[in-house]
């Protein structure tokens, strides 16, 4: 005969208690964690937030800042100054809400907004250099008159993420030998009347996701090593779009570069093993200008519609590899293009006394005035092959006979302005 359960023969009077009892300790199990007494002064570690609409001026918010760092809470408003803020400690973060956080600079004697640096500025020696400082999620404006936006001096793991940086009378973010590891993502940098971001001997940087807007030239990157530039939108500048000198090691890829008045992307004094691939380089005065590069790669560009020079190798240069790039008009096929007739300008490649060069796989389509133009004395030890020319003159004819390979050559379309097309 088969045993009752246990509960079976328990006395009924018993079971709601035991019940009780079972739901009470595994509350007990599960809500311990809430249950357990508070530290008495706080977490062990813990530093209080600093916010800054308990004091009286930003400076002072800034000032509050301990000596091993905190965290500096911005709130909506706005706020005017005429001196620069500074910030002069490491191991911080300072945070506003998004657009609603305003600091306009309405210093007109040159001053810049907001200083980060060492208390000992470029004197600082180089174990008291500052470290990990964020700056983010606030907009920063200033004047015609007014300096820089941001200057940041020898800030190592500087971050900078979603501010937007506008109006100043000079460069919108100026990192000084902000050496290692740089970031600068997710930000409006517009209408500053000199450089948007200017890097000046910085290394490992990282500039990506950023929009740039009608500033003088957008970026400038000087005596810098490992600029890594992706996934940025420069538009509309007065001059130029990338200016990189005396770097190497860097890599400009896949960047919507257009309207720049001047030249797209520049290397010039001492440039050596950087990559610029996978943009798109649209309408500019000039596109690429190597001015005094080597061993650099230009590969899997688009270069639309540009006025002059899409790709300049200048005497100064050697030693490039040019690729897979495109170098079109506006042709949008069935004979039509796009531009309207004062709008067709697309040049293509200009090759001025250089040498050792490896041009392949390229397509060349309705480039005016030529899909390769010689300039100055002859361009030496050249290898120009597997390219499509279609609807172009080109000078490839006069390289070295050697060096030529198989070129691929086709018969202008006839073309037309389709009046029902628009012309963006």
């Amino acid at each position: 005969m088969l045993s009752l359960p246990f509960c079976t023969r328990v006395p009924r009077s018993w079971l709601a208690p035991l019940i009780t009892l079972g739901l009470g300790l595994c509350g007990l199990l599960f809500l311990s964690p809430l249950l357990a007494k508070p530290v008495r002064n706080g977490l062990p570690g813990a530093r209080t937030e600093i916010d800054a609409s308990r004091y009286p001026t930003l400076q002072a918010a800034l000032d509050a800042v301990p000596a091993e760092g905190g965290l500096v809470r911005l709130p909506p408003g706005r706020f005017e100054i005429t001196k620069p803020l500074v910030l002069s400690r490491s191991d911080v973060t300072l945070v506003g809400a998004g657009a609603a956080t305003h600091i306009h600079n309405a210093n007109i004697e040159g001053q810049p907004a907001l200083l980060i640096r060492h208390p000992d500025g470029e004197a600082v020696k180089a174990d008291d250099r500052l470290w990990r400082v964020r700056i983010a999620d606030f907009r920063l404006t200033g004047n015609e008159k007014s300096g820089h936006g941001i200057v940041a001096t020898w800030i190592n793991e500087l971050f900078v993420q979603g501010l937007t940086i506008s109006y100043h009378g000079a460069d919108g973010l100026r990192l000084d030998h902000c050496y290692e590891d740089p970031r600068i993502s997710d930000s409006l940098i517009t209408y500053n009347k000199a450089t948007g971001l200017n890097l000046l001997g910085c290394h490992d940087i990282v500039v990506a996701a950023n929009q740039f807007e009608e500033n003088l030239d957008a970026i400038s990157c000087t005596d810098g090593y490992n600029l890594c530039m992706t996934g940025n939108c420069l538009d509309d500048h007065l001059r130029h779009g990338v200016i990189i000198e005396n770097t190497y090691g860097s890599v400009v890829s896949g960047n919507m570069i257009e309207e720049c008045n001047g030249t797209a992307v520049i290397l010039d004094r001492d440039c050596y093993g950087n990559t610029l691939s996978a943009n798109v380089i649209a309408h500019n005065g000039g596109g690429i200008d190597l001015r005094d590069a080597h061993g650099c790669t230009i590969s899997a560009n688009t270069l639309t519609i540009m006025k002059t020079n899409a790709v300049r190798v200048g005497p100064g240069s050697g030693r490039i590899t040019i690729t897979g790039n495109n170098f079109s008009n506006s042709y949008i096929g069935e004979g039509g293009i796009k531009r309207r007739k004062n709008d067709e300008a697309a040049a293509g490649l200009t090759l001025e006394s250089t040498r050792d060069l490896t041009i392949s796989g390229n397509l060349f389509s309705s480039i005016r005035p030529k899909a390769v133009e010689i300039k100055g004395t002859p361009s030496r030890h050249v290898l120009f092959g597997d390219n499509v020319l279609v609807d172009v003159e080109s000078d490839h004819s006069r390289l070295d006979k050697p060096s030529i390979g198989t070129v691929l050559e086709s018969s202008p379309t006839p073309t037309s302005n389709p009046k029902t097309k628009s012309s963006p």
